[in-house]
């Protein structure tokens, strides 16, 4: 009789068996690696804060105040480097800084405002890329981190004033002015690139126009949507380089139209598109990381603010001199 021959190879179903323990393994092991890479984006990202805070506290010390984040004043052209590019030099883009002519609108100057600034963006934004301009040439860049422009408004055209936040239109800051304390006042927070944001209805129009209290508010006061904010590095403009604390981090703000269903932003009326117009807004901190908004602070520190923050702690941490008291919830 003939030996058996001995197997050389699995049998179907202990193939299957091997394929489905595989399986299994990989569903365990996926969210803890998913976990290790938001947790080192999370790290990556307030490392940046934090290099935009000392390059704050040494432009500082070497101007005596803050870089307004834009200059928006009758006669000028409304396309005013913003506050972060005026930050260039203590960030490690010297050459770049020197290259650019900021007595010179930022779309005259293309190629310069396209550059890719690393400390600026998230590790964990998911819509990284440039932009151009209407003549097809690149012309931008997005920004993940946006300067506090207080809890509204944002620009009163009539005296040229900016808001109650730590940055503003046509002039910075000194330390002196942070009555609230710098330890309680916000610097920069997270922001998403191209966010959408009804913009330009020119309501409200008027000196002390009350904060509205919900989005549905927000959503009420009209506009025209757009899909283009925080992709342009370059540009003062609060939709582009800034945030207010009308709402807490990651409130969504839905606005249906035919198109779909979109979580927005508000400005009435761009900083310096049609002078004697006020600029109010509801630009939200947004962020990718679960839960929470990273933020910097006045005093260089770098704190993960919770979506459950209070509103009223929120807005008070918005002013830079309004004398509030902070809630425990921060």
């Amino acid at each position: 009789m003939r030996a058996p021959t001995p197997r050389t190879a699995f049998t179907l179903i202990e193939l299957l068996v091997v394929i489905a323990i595989i399986a299994i393994l990989i569903g365990l092991l996926l969210p803890a690696v998913q976990k290790v890479r938001e947790a080192a984006a999370r790290i990556k990202c307030q490392n940046n804060l934090k290099q935009i805070g000392l390059a704050m506290h040494n432009y500082m010390d070497t101007n005596n105040t803050l870089p307004p984040n834009g200059v928006y004043l009758p006669g000028l052209a409304p396309n005013s480097w913003s506050a972060l590019a005026r930050l260039l030099p203590f960030i490690e883009q010297e050459n770049l800084h020197r290259a650019i002519d900021f007595n010179v609108p930022y779309s005259a100057q293309p190629a310069l405002a396209s550059k890719r600034i690393a400390t600026y963006v998230c590790p964990s934004e998911v819509n990284e890329r440039g932009k151009s301009n209407s003549a097809g040439v690149p012309a931008h860049w997005i920004i993940n981190y946006a300067v506090n422009n207080g809890r509204w408004m944002v620009l009163n055209p009539i005296t040229g004033e900016s808001g109650d936040g730590a940055f503003g239109p046509n002039r910075g800051f000194a330390p002196r002015d942070f009555s609230d304390g710098l330890s309680n006042t916000l610097a920069v927070a997270e922001v998403k690139a191209y966010t959408f944001a009804l913009r330009d209805s020119g309501n409200p129009n008027a000196a002390n126009s009350p904060m509205p209290g919900s989005p549905t508010e927000v959503v009420a006061l009209g506009g025209t949507l757009k899909g283009n904010g925080h992709s342009e590095w370059v540009d003062g403009k609060v939709h582009e380089t800034g945030f207010t604390t009308l709402l807490p981090p990651n409130t969504r703000v839905s606005y249906a139209d035919a198109t779909g269903t979109y979580d927005v932003d508000f400005i009435s009326r761009g900083e310096g598109n049609s002078f004697g117009q006020f600029t109010y807004a509801a630009v939200t901190a947004r962020s990718y990381h679960t839960g929470l908004v990273n933020a910097l602070l006045m005093d260089g520190s770098v704190r993960s603010v919770s979506n459950s923050i209070s509103l009223a702690t929120w807005r008070a941490l918005g002013t830079r001199a309004g004398g509030e008291v902070i809630g425990n919830d921060f």
